[in-house]
């Protein structure tokens, strides 16, 4: 009885493990944002980040600190107060058109560079709906890589 008591804690334990929180975005508070190699602000700092709403994978948790993954496959730690829940999203297609609506028989707006920051304002279906600088329209979901 003990023996089976002990296999099911270690294959419950392996579980929780392996199956923990899945990963979820989101994006960075402010305009200059540390990137640490561990989980307190007495590790060195590996990157500066210094673009607002800069979506990133929030992969793991150690206290008040969160383990990200960036859009460059960069991963290091930062502190919960650096991060926030406002949508935006990076452009992961080259020249991707904004439409005035959301199809593709509407008018277009711009032509954003991979790598343009765009602020979500909703997503219907394919669609969201966003703003970057002076622009203001639709975009292809699945041309983005962000908080949607």
């Amino acid at each position: 009885m003990l023996r089976f008591f002990l296999s099911s804690l270690i294959i419950l334990s392996f579980q929780s493990v392996c199956f923990s929180q899945d990963e979820y975005f989101l994006t960075l508070r402010y305009d200059k944002v540390n990137l640490r190699q561990g989980p307190s602000r007495e590790h060195p700092i590996k990157i500066f980040y210094k673009k607002k709403f800069l979506p990133v994978v929030i992969q793991d948790s150690s206290g008040n600190f969160r383990k990200i993954r960036d859009h460059e496959n960069n991963s290091g730690w930062i502190h919960i107060s650096q991060l926030s829940k406002k949508k935006a999203a990076l452009v992961i297609e080259d020249n991707l058109i904004m439409f005035k609506n959301p199809t593709i028989y509407s008018k277009p707006i711009a032509v954003f560079k991979k790598g343009r920051l765009a602020r979500i304002i909703k997503c219907e279906g394919k669609w969201c709906k966003a703003k970057s600088n002076q622009y203001k329209g639709w975009l292809k979901k699945d041309s983005l890589w962000g908080l949607l």
